[in-house]
């Protein structure tokens, strides 16, 4: 049965030794069990936190009175400190380990939720979302770290359940919000957030501080006198962040302009508008869920090459279907092929640079879907909105071809 490489990375990889007398966890073992279910409650916490801020977004504009666009200058304070953010903890993973800052980064998001109904203005505003905004850029790159490292010792692909459960953490979280959005003020929603934030942070994090980061034997790398073994895998981890930032700007521009578009231009009301992006997540998760069983049939780079091809034609028909039930079967190919991308992109990042390269990767990554919707919106207002879609499509084609390119890049199964 093929399995994530066995993570022989060598340009870049992590050079950490078992200590003498130290043992090594069993892939089968106990000890990895545990954090693997420690992990997925960290994913699906982020994702039901941010869902859960994301839907009181409305109410915090009319309680601090923002016009739409220093609201928007305000949102921003969320990508500014989470961009900032990322590359630091690359170094305070490596220096203090990715289960401690994972620990911390979940007790600073889940504080640092129940800040904004406190402010009155969008100054204030824009300011504590740069909190919140380090605080969720930092857990991304701890736990995505703490889950290469986990990977590499269960000896199974096993990263896009992970991310399976930070879809799963935002859909519930998104459902929770809309049904107590209109019976609970948003301090208090948000400051319930707070409490069940800390309390999974303190069960889950129990788990991880007690456990080590698992240490898997990786060969020592071969060093090239002129450095060019070190560039090469720069390189290489530079080309999987751009394969991160292109499914990601795909996430971000049917998040923002996918109802639009059914509405717009295929003419259906608003409900079923609404449904789009719904039926693209819903897809992108059962996708996740899968992840693992497609990786191992049929290799890393095979499911990469795939999910960019299906993404591309499925995205190709969302965009310029004639009917709406067309272009709803176009964005679940486009949920499907995308789902998968993203976490193995990032996690062959960690396998060649340790959390130096998840840092590099999902800052490209969260670059992307930052990246996505102004730029639709500047290329419809210059043709129209199905025509800027298909830059989707475009972009998933790259991350196929980048995939294809890269396929020697780390041994083993593909």
């Amino acid at each position: 049965m093929p399995t994530l490489n066995k993570i022989r990375t060598a340009l870049l990889g992590d050079t950490r030794t078992v200590l003498p007398g130290e043992r090594r966890p069993e892939p089968g073992g106990p000890a990895l069990r545990r954090l693997r279910i420690a992990l997925t409650l960290f994913f699906a916490l982020d994702g039901f936190l941010f869902a859960g801020w994301v839907v009181r977004i409305p109410a915090i504009k009319e309680q601090t009175g923002a016009s739409a666009g220093a609201l928007g200058l305000a949102l921003l304070g969320v990508s500014a400190g989470a961009v900032a953010t990322m590359v630091l903890t690359g170094r305070l993973c490596r220096r203090f380990g990715s289960h401690l800052v994972t620990v911390v980064a979940g007790v600073l998001m889940s504080a640092g939720i129940a800040l904004p109904p406190l402010t009155h203005s969008a100054t204030a505003l824009g300011l504590v979302l740069l909190v919140f905004g380090a605080a969720y850029g930092g857990i991304n790159v701890a736990m995505n770290s703490a889950a290469v490292d986990l990977v590499a010792a269960l000896r199974r692909p096993v990263m896009p359940g992970f991310h399976a459960a930070f879809s799963l953490g935002g859909m519930l979280g998104a459902g929770l919000g809309g049904l107590v959005a209109g019976h609970l003020s948003p301090t208090r929603h948000l400051l319930l957030l707070t409490v069940a934030g800390l309390a999974v942070t303190a069960i889950a994090g129990r788990t991880l501080l007690a456990h080590p980061a698992p240490r898997p034997e990786r060969p020592a790398p071969a060093p090239a006198a002129d450095g060019g073994g070190l560039r090469r895998g720069s390189r290489t981890v530079a080309l999987f962040g751009v394969i991160a930032l292109c499914t990601a700007y795909g996430e971000g521009a049917l998040a923002d302009w996918g109802a639009l578009h059914l509405q717009q231009d295929l003419g259906v009301h608003a409900g079923v508008a609404a449904a789009g992006y719904s039926v693209f997540a819903l897809a992108m998760t059962l996708g996740r869920l899968s992840g693992t069983f497609l990786l191992e049939r049929l290799g890393q780079t095979t499911a990469l090459v795939a999910g960019g091809v299906a993404a591309a034609g499925g995205m190709l028909l969302g965009a310029l279907a004639p009917t709406v039930w067309a272009a709803l079967a176009g964005f679940a190919v486009t949920g499907l092929g995308l789902a998968n991308i993203f976490p193995v992109a990032v996690g062959r990042a960690g396998e060649l640079a340790g959390p130096g390269g998840v840092a590099a990767a999902s800052t490209f990554g969260y670059g992307g879907m930052l990246l996505g919707p102004p730029v639709i919106g500047l290329l419809a207002d210059a043709s129209s909105l199905p025509v800027a879609l298909t830059t989707v499509a475009g972009l998933a084609a790259v991350a196929a071809a980048i995939a294809f390119a890269t396929r020697r890049t780390v041994s083993g199964p593909r």
